[in-house]
């Protein structure tokens, strides 16, 4: 995919960041904590560990052995996928999940436990999608293929008519696209354009970690499941898929409500290059909150619902979030800067669903 060479004004409308870093800052500094994890995050790792493990060990192990019990076990596991993506593995690829960078390090790596890749993932996470988010051409978060139209500079077809109905269809599919071509795919593109993914390793080296943690993968997932369970090869793909369909599911719709919604912008550079808001006013034009005092919701999907934190402050572990959005909403009210948020999920996905119909017949606004 072709990229232009996106620049944000540094000098422009500094006011609302500059003045929110301190008042951050001294959040921290007054309530004496750090910026990273906390016990609070630890029980959330042993539970989502747990939830993505133990069903697969009752059925391997034969305590579950019933075909109602085993498709649920799969299913369990699939939430167990999202949960350690969400609440373990994206705090640790920022750097915030611990202030020891080899504790981050082990767990950005429980990706590949996940069956992703984790020097894809965070270039296209951390790079191109915090960097330049809701930006055709550069976050490849919103190239979702040609079924799919999620930004208003992407083209119109006919199919995307529908695209409201059958989209949730495609977002089931996202984590196994990770664990099939699609690694292979995003790698040899990202090493064909010379894109640093981890200094020093040479793309052998690259190609041979990511073919060896596949195998792996397979091998826990499909190899020693069609080897134990008592049930014929092709369910156990069947189980498989339906693993993958509920992390993808649950992944996808989560990310897509805080960007993909009638109040996201949609920028592009001008022929320069040069974007017309600075880089933490674009965070709030393309980023939306929601459910903001669903606390369980939030405890179990990462803090995710606070998007807009998120993307402002990266570095953060999500567990503070909470605590950051009075201060965000404030300052952001304060310069005049939108600060969008939704009550609960459910308003946020008939909100996602309401672009996509957009979307799917005309140009919105940008």
């Amino acid at each position: 995919m072709g990229r232009k060479a996106v620049k944000f004004p540094v000098q422009k409308d500094t006011e609302f960041i500059t003045e929110l870093r301190k008042l951050v800052d001294l959040y921290f500094d007054k309530e004496h904590i750090t910026r990273f994890g906390n016990k609070k995050l630890l029980s959330k790792t042993i539970f989502m560990f747990l939830l993505y493990l133990t069903p697969y060990i009752l059925m391997i192990t034969g305590v579950f052995h019933s075909f109602s019990s085993v498709i649920i076990c799969w299913v369990f596991i699939g939430m167990g996928k999202a949960g350690v993506g969400m609440a373990v593995m994206h705090d640790a690829n920022h750097r915030s999940y611990s202030g020891n960078d080899s504790v981050n390090k082990w767990m950005g790596n429980t990706l590949y436990m996940l069956g992703g890749f984790p020097p894809n993932w965070k270039y296209q996470h951390n790079t191109l999608h915090h960097g330049y988010t809701n930006i055709d051409g550069s976050d490849e978060d919103i190239a979702t293929g040609a079924y799919l139209r999620i930004s208003p500079h992407q083209p119109l077809l006919k199919i995307h008519r529908y695209q409201h109905l059958y989209a949730w269809f495609l977002y089931g599919l996202m984590t196994l696209s990770w664990v099939t071509a699609g690694d292979f795919r995003q790698l040899s593109r990202y090493l064909k354009t010379d894109v640093p993914l981890v200094k020093d390793y040479s793309a052998t080296r690259l190609f041979l970690i990511l073919i060896v943690s596949k195998i792996f993968y397979y091998g826990v997932f499909i190899a020693v499941p069609m080897l134990i369970l008592p049930f014929a090869w092709y369910w156990i793909i069947v189980f498989f898929l339906a693993m993958h369909f509920t992390s993808g599911l649950i992944l996808t719709t989560i990310f897509q409500t805080a960007h993909v919604v009638p109040t996201s912008s949609f920028p592009l550079p001008d022929l320069n290059g040069q974007m017309n808001s600075n880089w933490a006013i674009h965070q709030l034009l393309t980023t939306a909150d929601f459910a903001p005092q669903r606390k369980v919701l939030s405890w179990l999907i990462g803090g995710l619902n606070y998007q807009i934190e998120h993307h402002l402050f990266p570095n953060i572990s999500h567990v503070h979030y909470p605590k950051i959005a009075v201060l965000v909403r404030e300052i952001a009210l304060k310069y005049g800067i939108p600060y969008h948020v939704q009550p609960g999920f459910f308003a946020a996905v008939r909100e996602h669903v309401r672009m996509l119909r957009m979307l799917g017949r005309e140009a919105v606004p940008v």
